[in-house]
């Protein structure tokens, strides 16, 4: 399976979009798992419908903040798909479950659950293999998307505490919506549109947190704090705001703008673009003050 941005791009480690001009705001953007590619060598079960393949997958996300570079804003996006890797796991976070030689000792609970580094499952709990993988197929996945990526967001985040004094990481990612959620599992009514990870106050100022959660809110947006999804791996490594490096998990229902049947943008694609486009516009304007 290919990209769709053609078999030369996609096949780079990431996408980075410059800013126009200088980098005009401290803001770092990162999705790392709108990635389309699934390349053929990958070797998943060949019984896999593509919409299950794609289940984890953060679909278009890249989309919605693409106008970054515009206010001044780098965003570093993924190009591979996250059933292939996990850029939001530690290089470490081998499933012994499926790759050979390995023991469960040190795995975390998420890597034995199939959601390490290199997944075993779909998003929707479906074997991605038929097959266990060797350590150096995993390794040279990580060799060669994992590690580029991790150096970027590295080089961008010092380049802007460099110029501003401090860095601020939004890492952009997607939730299921209700109604792809499996009835025996599917939230009760007011389940949350927006779920904002911050570590639970460590990763970033709490004045930004307040702020993203009051302009969404303002939207007529239902907003979570930390619940269930604190951060991820990324937000962990970079959330260190005594080093004057900040970060925040953004979580969009994908109902808000998704067919989330089709994998395709929905009715709602419109709407949530222009709240993500406000929120980048405030943000850009306000970012260094709130991380101070």
């Amino acid at each position: 399976m290919t990209g769709e941005d053609g078999d030369v791009q996609a096949e780079a480690p990431f996408r980075l979009l410059h800013p126009v001009g200088d980098a005009a705001s401290p803001l770092v953007f990162a999705s790392p798992h709108s990635g389309r590619l699934y390349p053929d060598a990958a070797g998943f079960d060949p019984d896999l419908s593509e919409l299950s393949l794609r289940s984890a997958e953060d679909a278009f996300v890249d989309r919605l903040i693409e106008r970054a570079p515009e206010r001044g804003i780098p965003a570093l996006l993924a190009t591979h798909g996250r059933a292939w890797l996990d850029l939001n796991r530690a290089p470490g976070d081998l499933d012994p479950g499926l790759i050979k030689g390995l023991t469960d000792e040190s795995a975390s609970p998420r890597v034995r659950a199939g959601y390490g580094v290199v997944p075993r499952l779909t998003g929707d709990g479906r074997p991605l293999y038929g097959r266990s993988l060797g350590r150096a197929e995993a390794e040279a996945r990580i060799a060669a998307v994992h590690r580029p990526w991790h150096e970027a967001l590295g080089t961008l985040m010092e380049q802007a505490r460099a110029r501003h004094g401090v860095a601020v990481l939004i890492d952009w990612h997607s939730m299921p919506g209700p109604r792809a959620t499996p009835p025996a599992r599917r939230p009760l009514p007011g389940f949350p549109q927006i779920v904002l990870g911050d570590r639970h106050g460590t990763s970033c100022a709490t004045a930004l947190t307040r702020r993203v959660s009051a302009l969404l809110g303002a939207e007529g947006l239902r907003v979570a704090l930390n619940q269930p999804y604190a951060g991820g791996w990324t937000t962990e490594r970079w959330g260190r705001p005594q080093d004057g490096f900040h970060a925040l998990q953004i979580e969009l229902s994908r109902s808000l703008y998704l067919d989330e049947a089709r994998l395709e943008p929905g009715p709602g694609w419109s709407r949530c673009e222009g709240i993500v486009s406000r929120l980048i516009d405030s943000l850009s304007r306000e970012a260094a003050g709130l991380a101070s």
